[in-house]
């Protein structure tokens, strides 16, 4: 894939000196800061030192008061109350803190967490009439519900009582004027951050975050000590890391200390899980929550019942906690096999078709489990720089999911295409949607006729925070890009080059042969320092091939010095632990052979 090299903007080195030295950091430190846009000394020092008096209070929620009162009343009044969920890691948290603070104020309460294939996301028309048959008068919602308009009408329309807890963007329709006019569910409440006439300051908590708000609100009404709160930091955090949402603000502060949390868990089930991960007793980062840890959680909604991850959550027997957190690691390495193979058959699709030029691609494999779509379309994404939609055969319709890059408002594009869809819900950057089989055609042309997408947007940016020796790489400089985290969408892991790197050597290494190593150093210095891509062999032995057409590859890769093969590098300082050897080396984000 073709690359852009960006590097962060040229900034005086004297307000680096001055700004460093008063933050107390190293220069390579404040640049970073100071080149993402936090250059005020005190909003750094929040940066670098999350805290919990830092969060907005949930009062400033629309409807948040509202909303609490009529869970209060409901309370008061001994009424049933249901949790409807959602079936991915974000609706398992939200739903296990809601469900878990309510208890705590007394609730009479339950939850249902949606059968991904029989129900769909969002409220299912006959499960609320099931629900309403067995005896539930409230419904409150966590994350999902703004786009059920219809299905709250029916809720309402049995005398039940709904209270939306969501964080999606807000449907809309545009008027003759070319107005956006939101298209808000008639709830009793409707608590959503994103709605336009809701004044809260931070515009991008998850369904969990939401959910946390909520229940702090209940408690300080209820009058429980506020440190009762803690438990659910953590499961806030795991939302918010595998949702991807911004990690900035709000978000910042719940992941970072959730994962300070998560380090010394006393919850049984993420005991058992971290166990089963292999962590116990190491370090989580961010990375193991979002790649590791959420994969697990979301397992069961894919394959099973999102249902049993809540139970995990909620686990008091380390026995059962146990075998819960070994079903959901096996879950998860069958859903991974599943989305390899799966993915190997699309990509052979694409690439043998009309597909290929498409600037938006929108696949269709009927045979698909529907649960992989999102996965694959994320896949897809990364490998060709462009925004993927994977659609598969549902029960009564064909239902995708999509995902995007920065340049392409994924749910804004789909809301022009309604008239196709029947159902349609997301964000920027993600979306879901069901439609017709018959017109998944008409979909995918007017998707790509309405694409305003340049060849520039479509070409892959790589910002370079800074460009460094290899003798600048150690451990201090490790611990130092340490205090960055957590690591995800809105505050990215810093990308670092080394510039004319000698390759000494070349390995291709793993089990299938899909990755390789370099052995490198720079000229005049005696350091060596080992280089390291976890996939794109191929691609490796491919790109040495064009450059040293007359030499046979093996010669090259035996001995690459003798060809003086050079590279500049991008890459990820990081801390290798083998054989109980700890070293540092270089994670190979891009290379371009000089």
């Amino acid at each position: 894939m073709k690359t852009i090299w960006r590097m962060k903007n040229d900034f005086n080195v004297e307000d680096i000196d001055n700004f460093s030295k008063t933050l107390g950091v190293s220069k390579a430190l404040g640049l970073i800061l100071y080149s993402r846009g936090i250059q005020n000394i005190d909003d750094a020092e929040k940066f670098l030192n999350p805290k919990l008096r830092y969060l907005h209070s949930p009062r400033n929620m629309m409807d948040m008061d509202k909303g609490t009162n009529i869970i209060l009343d409901a309370i008061n009044q001994k009424k049933s109350i249901v949790i409807y969920g959602d079936y991915d890691c974000d609706g398992v948290t939200s739903t296990t803190i809601m469900y878990k603070g309510l208890l705590k104020c007394g609730a009479r309460v339950s939850y249902h967490l949606p059968d991904r294939i029989e129900e769909g996301y969002g409220l299912n028309s006959e499960t609320i009439k099931k629900l309403h048959k067995n005896g539930c008068e409230v419904i409150i919602t966590c994350d999902n519900g703004i786009s059920c308009i219809e299905q709250v009408k029916l809720a309402k329309s049995l005398g039940m009582t709904v209270v939306i807890t969501d964080h999606h963007e807000i449907p809309f329709e545009v008027n003759e004027r070319g107005e956006k006019i939101e298209l808000i569910p008639d709830a009793d409440a409707v608590i959503n951050p994103k709605r336009s006439d809701c004044k809260y300051p931070f515009k991008h908590l998850c369904g969990a975050g939401v959910a946390f708000k909520f229940i702090q609100t209940m408690y300080h009404k209820c009058k429980i000590d506020s440190k009762e709160l803690h438990e659910f930091i953590e499961l806030a955090a795991i939302g918010t890391i595998c949702d991807v949402v911004e990690l900035t603000g709000e978000n910042r502060i719940i992941a970072s200390i959730g994962i300070k949390m998560l380090n010394q868990t006393t919850n049984k089930g993420l005991r058992a899980l971290i166990r089963e991960i292999g962590y116990e007793g190491k370090k989580l980062r961010s990375g193991n929550i979002g790649f590791q840890l959420g994969p697990c959680i979301n397992a069961t909604g894919r394959l099973e019942s999102a249902e049993i991850s809540v139970e995990l959550l909620m686990s008091e027997d380390e026995s059962k906690a146990e075998d819960m957190a070994k079903k959901l690691r096996r879950l998860n390495k069958e859903r991974q096999d599943l989305t390899n193979k799966a993915l190997e058959e699309i990509i052979l699709q694409i690439e043998n078709s009309k597909l290929i030029n498409d600037k938006v691609l929108v696949v269709y494999k009927h045979d698909l489990h529907e649960s992989l779509a999102g996965i694959i379309a994320g896949r897809l994404r990364d490998r060709y720089n462009r925004p993927a939609l994977v659609i598969t055969k549902a029960k009564e319709s064909a239902k995708g999911s999509g995902r995007s890059i920065e340049e392409y408002d994924m749910f804004s594009e789909l809301t022009k295409c309604k008239d196709l869809l029947i159902k349609v819900g997301g964000h920027p950057m993600a979306a879901g949607f069901s439609l017709l089989e018959e017109n998944i055609d008409g979909f995918r042309k007017m998707l790509n006729e309405n694409c305003k997408l340049t060849e520039k947007d479509l070409t892959c940016k790589i910002d370079i925070d800074e460009v460094l020796k290899i003798q600048d790489i150690n451990m201090e400089f490790i611990n130092e890009i340490e205090k960055l985290e957590p690591f995800g969408k809105g505050n990215k892991e810093p990308l670092f080059k080394i510039e004319n790197t000698i390759i000494e050597k070349i390995d291709i290494i793993g089990k299938n042969k899909d990755m390789f190593k370099f052995l490198c150093k720079q000229s005049g210095v005696e350091t060596s320092m080992t280089a390291v891509k976890f996939s794109e062999a191929d691609m490796l032995i491919t790109n040495l091939k064009e450059y040293v057409e007359d030499i046979p590859l093996e010669e090259v890769m035996r001995n690459p010095m003798e060809i003086n093969l050079k590279m500049d590098i991008v890459f990820k300082p990081s801390i290798n632990e083998w054989n109980n050897n700890i070293s540092v080396q270089m994670l190979i984000n891009d290379y371009r052979i000089l």
